[in-house]
């Protein structure tokens, strides 16, 4: 049995009673989760030129919602709702994170999921298990190597996340298993996702997840037409692994415990939008806020420091590149106490720029995942006290023990409402897709 085939039985076969609880209530945290950053995006114009494409590109056949558009406007193809919902809910870098595959786990999952629900007049039990296979799948495949694709200059939740959206969708169209691996093989030959704007502070990474739940969809609706694909797809010599980083991975990596150990569950939901990599030194720099700094130094993990520290990070280009940037948005949480959107929207403060350029980084090997890495500053006041902030790891992640209020907290914030968390939240229930997502329009 190959892992392609491994996995699509194991979704297409799961219910609701073989779900436990806590995983069932943690899908539709996630989903509450993107939901509301997809509208607080949509309400920032962070992703128009997704949704200007999707509706370019996918109109002739209203089957699908674009998240937060004005009420009343036209459907487009679920191929292109799912990218430009994709998009929308990862355009702020305010999306869910999972820890040990450094992936976005929700923004190519669960648009894919609403898409074809809506399509196909599907409820919030099919949603729910749609959205648990796709998320289990894209955990699993990065967890199996360990900042492996990030390391090559390959985003994983793009390389991933193509082949999770498809799962979703296989299980959401109820495809056979064989159609299903199929879909998985056609799937892998869309897997990518270039981290070069790193280098130039361009937002490309942005499109990553619509790509991949496009891609999804795309792979599902061909293997229906009976195109077929590898189901060595993963495993193979030229398969996800082997293709893209150069290394056999064994099955188990991904298929161990699948069923009964749940790394959805483990997903982290994100306080800050930007980078994960930087979320526990933003944790700690919150209690240098009202402090006079005179410099700071910033323990960061090894394969953090590629991403989010380095010369010319003290100065980011765009307001995306400063999402990347420790220095600036550790001086922006010092400087302000917080960190929101709007922290971004203005890159060239001074007060913020002259702080960050007094901040260094020391690159240490704390052990585990960078994004589940301790944050540790040592900073200096003007007259040469030190001052140790830390913290054991960032907020937001499945151990926190007030994760259902910081949810909550979060998508009131981005939602505009009480209201609609509380509708949302009430998804497993739902005959119909349609009226949440009517809900979610703008009046």
């Amino acid at each position: 049995m190959t892992v392609a085939r491994e996995l699509a039985g194991w979704a297409l076969g799961l219910t609701l009673d073989t779900v436990p609880e806590s995983v069932r209530r943690a899908a539709v945290r996630h989903i509450l989760d993107g939901l509301g950053c997809a509208v607080a995006a949509a309400r920032n114009g962070a992703a128009d030129a997704a949704v200007l494409t999707a509706r370019e590109l996918g109109g002739g056949r209203p089957e699908a919602s674009i998240i937060g558009q004005p009420r009343g406007a036209e459907r487009v193809t679920r191929a292109e709702a799912a990218f430009a919902n994709g998009v929308l809910m990862h355009a702020l870098d305010f999306d869910d994170t999972h820890a040990g595959g450094l992936v976005h786990a929700s923004a190519p999952v669960v648009p894919v999921a609403l898409a074809e629900a809506e399509a196909l007049g599907l409820g919030g039990p099919d949603l729910l298990l749609g959205t648990i296979a796709g998320l289990e799948t894209i955990c699993r495949l990065g967890a199996a190597v360990p900042h492996g694709f990030h390391a090559r200059g390959l985003h994983a939740t793009a390389a991933c996340g193509v082949l999770a959206a498809a799962l979703a969708s296989s299980r959401m169209r109820g495809l056979s298993v064989d159609q299903t691996v199929h879909a998985l093989g056609i799937a892998g030959s869309q897997a990518g996702g270039l981290l070069e704007f790193l280098n130039t502070g361009a937002s490309t990474k942005q499109l990553h997840p619509g790509f991949a739940a496009r891609g999804g969809v795309l792979a599902a609706t061909l293997a229906s037409h009976g195109a077929t694909g590898p189901d060595t797809v993963v495993e193979g010599e030229y398969g996800l692994y082997g293709a893209l980083l150069g290394r056999r991975v064994e099955p188990a990596a991904v298929l161990d415990g699948l069923g009964e150990r749940w790394e959805l569950a483990r997903i982290t939901v994100k306080p800050y939008p930007a980078c994960q990599l930087m979320h526990a030194q933003l944790d700690a720099a919150r209690k240098l806020h009202g402090l006079e700094i005179a410099s700071v130094t910033a323990e960061v993990h090894p394969d953090a420091a590629s991403i989010v520290c380095g010369d010319g990070k003290e100065r980011p280009r765009t307001p995306y590149d400063a999402k990347f940037s420790l220095p600036w948005s550790v001086a922006a949480m010092i400087v302000d106490g917080a960190v929101t959107a709007g922290t971004y929207d203005e890159v060239d403060r001074p007060e913020v720029l002259d702080l960050a350029r007094r901040i260094r980084t020391e690159v240490v090997d704390f052990g585990g995942a960078a994004a589940d890495q301790p944050g540790r500053l040592r900073a200096v006041t003007p007259d040469g006290r030190e001052i140790i902030a830390e913290v054991p790891r960032s907020g937001g992640g499945p151990d926190d023990p007030d994760i259902e209020r910081a949810v909550r907290d979060k998508a009131r914030a981005n939602l505009g409402s009480a209201a609609q968390v509380d509708r949302i939240l009430g998804l497993p229930g739902f005959a119909s897709v349609g009226p949440l997502l009517m809900a979610l329009e703008e009046e």
